[in-house]
């Protein structure tokens, strides 16, 4: 037997999964209809009715689709007003998270977390052959802001990861706290993959950080199409990034990672905003 898997990867612990509808309704005995899935966020009304349609109608999926998103990056860039340039997409978030790491960390380099959050950013840490540090949040799930204020002086992380709002009690660290964290020479990533569902305003644009990015060297602002507009299933996300870190993230992506029904439908649902906003208002109420 050959013995060549990388050494830090043999004491990994796998991510455990979300068991999709089909699995749990063949385990369980009952149909999927009478299933109710609470496990993953995911949005119980799904993609919009034209974003159906346009996936209905799907053009060319013999085609590989195109490496850089361009249709779908336009598309974003001319919702928020950003420019194209600042924008990387991704299968999900979490490829991009992933992508963020591999770019980043060298051996032994340290990422820090705030749990309870989500478990991807330890994953994906030891993945990279980083060393995740924790500091638990405290009671009521706020920032412990003195204890990682510590940490970050002393052990030096490159990347610190924060859920905005956090996953999975929804909470959002002041401005103040987010300012105090990007006064040091770190990374910092902000995963608003529930953004849409705090704040007032289409998108919940007043609660996101992703027009900073463009004046702030050290912020990274992820969001996904998973929970808003109901794609989960499609696998498909994006970030803002500095400009300072866009070729070596296109050097590193894989060239086709956001297939074509994903980028449609992601373009369909910016274009359905209003109509899908109203379901976030049914969720939230």
């Amino acid at each position: 037997m050959l013995h060549i898997i990388r050494s830090h990867l043999n004491e990994l612990a796998p991510y455990t999964p979300i068991e999709p509808y089909e699995v749990l309704s063949a385990r369980l005995g009952r149909p999927i209809h009478k299933i109710i899935k609470l496990d993953a966020n995911e949005n119980p009304y799904g993609a919009s009715e034209k974003t159906q349609a346009a996936l209905a109608k799907l053009a060319f999926p013999h085609i590989y689709p195109d490496p850089e998103s361009r249709a779908l990056r336009n598309s974003l860039a001319a919702f928020f007003n950003l420019p194209m340039g600042n924008i990387l997409c991704g299968s999900g978030a979490d490829e991009l998270i992933d992508l963020i790491l591999r770019v980043i960390l060298e051996k032994g380099d340290f990422v820090l977390s705030c749990p309870p959050t989500f478990g991807m950013y330890p994953f994906d840490t030891l993945v990279n052959a980083g060393q995740i540090i924790e500091v638990p949040r405290k009671e009521g799930f706020s920032l412990d802001l003195p204890v990682m204020i510590e940490v970050i002086q002393q052990m030096k992380p490159k990347v610190l990861f924060l859920a905005m709002p956090n996953n999975p009690d929804g909470s959002i660290p002041p401005v103040a706290e987010i300012e105090e964290l990007l006064s040091y020479n770190m990374l910092l990533v902000l995963d608003e993959a529930f953004i849409e569902f705090c704040g007032e305003g289409r998108l919940g644009v007043e609660a996101s950080w992703i027009k900073e990015v463009l004046r702030r060297d050290n912020l990274i602002v992820l969001r996904t199409f998973s929970k808003w507009a109901g794609l989960a299933g499609l696998r498909v996300g994006y970030g803002c990034f500095p400009e300072w870190i866009m070729p070596v993230l296109w050097n590193a992506k894989q060239p086709y990672n956001v297939n074509i029904a994903a980028s449609e439908a992601a373009i369909t649902s910016l274009n359905d905003a209003d109509q899908i906003n109203e379901t976030v208002e049914r969720i939230c109420c």
